[in-house]
C-alpha cells in the first residue's frame, strides 16, 4: 500500500525544470562593471540612462584602477573594466584577460590642485616655494598613492616635470584612490591635494591651480571587455552604449573630455 501511495505521489509531482547550462546561467546574471573611482558619479548617470532604455541595471564596483585590475587577475567576475590610465589596462592585456578588439580610448581629464573650500586663493603649481608655504610646517599633500593609483602616478609625473617631486615626496598623504585623497582635503585634513578636475566638481573643495597638460602624459580612460564577457552580447552592447555618441553629453556634463 505504501509503495502504491509513493508511486502515485511521484507521478503527480511536476517535473523538475532542467538545469541551465553554465553559459546560460552566466548570461542570466547581471553585468558587472569594474571602474576607476573617479568615474563613479558619471558612470552612475550613464547606468541610469542604460536602465531607462529598458536594460537591466549593471552591478558596479569602484576603486583604484590598480586594485580592480589585480582583482580581475585573481578571478573577480567583471565583464567590463574602465581604467583611469593605459598602464593598468596594459597590465590585464599582457595577461590575456581583456577581450581582443574591445579596448577603446574613451575619455580624458585634467589634473588640478585643490584646497579646502575656505582656502580659495589661487596657487601656481609651478611655484614650489609658494606650494610649500601653503602646506605649512606639518601639512601634507593629499594624492592617490603614486606607487599604483593612476591619479597619483600622474601627480608624480607632473611634480617631477616641474622639478618639485624631490621636495614634496616626503610631504605626501598617500591615499588608496583619488576619491580618498579628495576627501582628505574636503574634510580639512590636508591643506592641499592633487586630483582630477572632474573629482573637484563633485566635492566641496576649491580648485586653486591646474597643472600644465605638458607636465604629464595625457590622462586616458580606456574601457574594455574582460575575457569573462566573451559570448555575452549584452556586455558588448553596454560597452557600445558607454562609448557611443549618445553617452558623450553625459560624460561632458561631469567634466570629462572626449578624444577627437
Amino acid at each position: 500500500m505504501q509503495r502504491r501511495t509513493l508511486l502515485a505521489a511521484l507521478l503527480a509531482a511536476p517535473a523538475a525544470a532542467p538545469a541551465l547550462p553554465r553559459r546560460a546561467r552566466a548570461q542570466a546574471a547581471p553585468l558587472t562593471v569594474f571602474a576607476a573611482a573617479s568615474l563613479q558619479d558619471a558612470l552612475r548617470a550613464q547606468a541610469a540612462a542604460w536602465e531607462e532604455a529598458g536594460r537591466p541595471a549593471p552591478r558596479m564596483s569602484f576603486a583604484a584602477s590598480s586594485t580592480l585590475a589585480r582583482q580581475i587577475e585573481q578571478g573577480a567576475p567583471a565583464d567590463l573594466f574602465a581604467s583611469a590610465d593605459e598602464q593598468w589596462m596594459d597590465y590585464l592585456a599582457k595577461r590575456d584577460l581583456i577581450l581582443p578588439g574591445s579596448r577603446r580610448a574613451t575619455l580624458s581629464n585634467s589634473l588640478v590642485l585643490i584646497a579646502p573650500p575656505d582656502q580659495a586663493q589661487p596657487l601656481e603649481p609651478r611655484e614650489g616655494a609658494e606650494l610649500l608655504a601653503r602646506l605649512g610646517a606639518g601639512g601634507r599633500l593629499a594624492v592617490g598613492d603614486p606607487a599604483h593609483v593612476p591619479a597619483g602616478i600622474y601627480a608624480r609625473q607632473a611634480l617631477t616635470s616641474l622639478g618639485l617631486w624631490q621636495e614634496l615626496e616626503p610631504r605626501l598623504a598617500r591615499a588608496d584612490n583619488v576619491r580618498a585623497a579628495l576627501l582628505l582635503v574636503e574634510r580639512g585634513e590636508a591643506p592641499l591635494g592633487i586630483v582630477y578636475g572632474t573629482d573637484a566638481r563633485v566635492a566641496k573643495v576649491s580648485v586653486v591651480g591646474t597643472f600644465p597638460p605638458e607636465s604629464h602624459p595625457p590622462i586616458s580612460y580606456p574601457f574594455a571587455l574582460t575575457r569573462l564577457a566573451k559570448g555575452r552580447p549584452e556586455a558588448a552592447a553596454l560597452l557600445d552604449f558607454l562609448t557611443g555618441p549618445g553617452a558623450a553629453p553625459r560624460w561632458r556634463q561631469f567634466g570629462f573630455t572626449l578624444p577627437g
